[in-house]
């Protein structure tokens, strides 16, 4: 797509952010330059919120830096919150059936995968790996050690993840997963090269914002300009009026946006802020 393909940017009234890879890198943090661009967008009266795949309890914290008040997407899209009230707006589970099914496949890798269930915004572990540790640590979250079947007896869980340290466990369990469910029967994605994620099929970014931009604010997609670096942010970016992936991105996200950014260690979004919605 063309700079002279997009719409007008001066219209643009919701500003969507992605956090891993977009507005937080190896730091864990938002960057102050970064910061300073929201805040300027914000006073110019652009309503500003996120669009994840962390746990809302995680994402919460990057809101609070920023002072966003709009509802913040978590979940991939799953799980939408009002910040302000503390009231969870919309939520889709992935059917408990579905995801003992995702289990059995996990188990079966030849390659060990770590495997994450997440329940009324707490995480569930059956035992600690390296990987979990080390996300446990970015996402400064508590973790439930839990027998996973008998948690799906009785609950369904918001999001189902698979991570390792080794991209090639993922792939493979990707490529997999793709041969044996539709897109309509589940939503698979990669938010990193090590990071598998389902969730229930009508959920992804693109429908959650979607629902916040039409649904709770009467805008519509020309309106919204969204930054995403990953393949979770594919839907969202091919919603937006204004798409901008990260100088990171895989090519396939690079492809539907507008404009490429530099990285997030050199304040891509910041700059695309700048760019489109200060100028």
């Amino acid at each position: 797509m063309t700079m002279g393909d997009c719409n007008d940017p001066t219209d643009i009234q919701l500003l969507v952010l992605d956090i891993d890879g977009t507005i937080a890198g190896e730091s864990n943090d938002v960057r102050p330059h970064v910061r300073a661009a929201v805040r300027a967008a914000r006073e110019r009266g652009i309503c500003v919120t996120i669009a994840t795949g962390r746990m809302y309890h995680s994402a919460r914290r990057f809101a609070e830096v920023l002072a966003i008040d709009q509802p913040l997407v978590a979940y991939n899209g799953a799980w939408i919150q009002d910040l302000r009230k503390q009231q969870r707006l919309y939520h889709l589970g992935l059917p408990s059936a579905l995801a003992l099914q995702l289990l059995e496949v996990c188990e079966q890798m030849p390659l060990p995968l770590g495997v994450h269930l997440y329940v009324d915004d707490t995480l569930h572990v059956q035992h600690l790996c390296p990987a979990t540790e080390a996300y446990r640590q970015r996402s400064n979250t508590d973790i439930v050690v839990s027998d996973l079947r008998a948690l799906l007896v009785t609950s369904e869980p918001t999001k189902l993840l698979a991570l390792s340290e080794d991209p090639e466990a993922i792939s493979q369990l990707f490529d997999r997963l793709q041969q044996c469910y539709t897109p309509a029967e589940m939503y698979l994605t990669q938010s990193t090269a090590t990071f598998f994620e389902a969730c229930h099929p009508q959920v992804n970014k693109g429908a959650a914002v979607r629902y916040l931009a039409e649904d709770l604010l009467g805008l519509d997609a020309s309106q919204v300009m969204a930054i995403g670096d990953n393949f979770n942010d594919l839907e969202m970016l091919q919603y937006a009026g204004v798409a901008v992936a990260m100088g990171s991105a895989p090519d396939t996200v690079r492809r539907v946006a507008d404009w490429v950014a530099p990285d997030v260690e050199a304040d891509g979004a910041a700059v695309a802020i700048d760019r489109f919605l200060l100028r």
